[in-house]
């Protein structure tokens, strides 16, 4: 019979790793600026680097935790993005797919 002790030395080791790995997956997953999609509808991490003069449908302020694609909370740092086949995007970011949440 395992002791309540016992069984606490192995859990939370075991879901202190989970946690580690799953952070790291999630990292992975983020979308690259250079990656081809990304490049073609001008994504950026940092709305406020997008060149305004090239995509003139960007306007301060729309930022991707702001967009309907964005499938976080709009607080989230990090979510999916449908666009750029379900890779996680900044949610300060920006790409010219940009349509603002209703």
């Amino acid at each position: 019979m395992t002791s309540r002790r016992q069984f606490m030395f192995t859990v939370v080791p075991a879901v202190a790793a989970l946690s580690a790995v799953s952070t790291a997956v999630r990292a992975a997953d983020r979308v690259d600026e250079k990656d081809p999609a990304a490049v073609g509808l001008g994504y950026k991490h940092d709305a406020t680097k997008v060149d305004a003069k090239k995509y003139a449908n960007y306007k301060a302020g729309a930022v991707c935790g702001n967009c309907q694609f964005y499938q976080g909370k709009p607080s989230d740092a990090w979510a999916g993005c449908p666009l750029l086949a379900g890779k996680q995007v900044n949610g300060k970011g920006w790409c010219s797919g940009y349509v603002k949440k209703a």
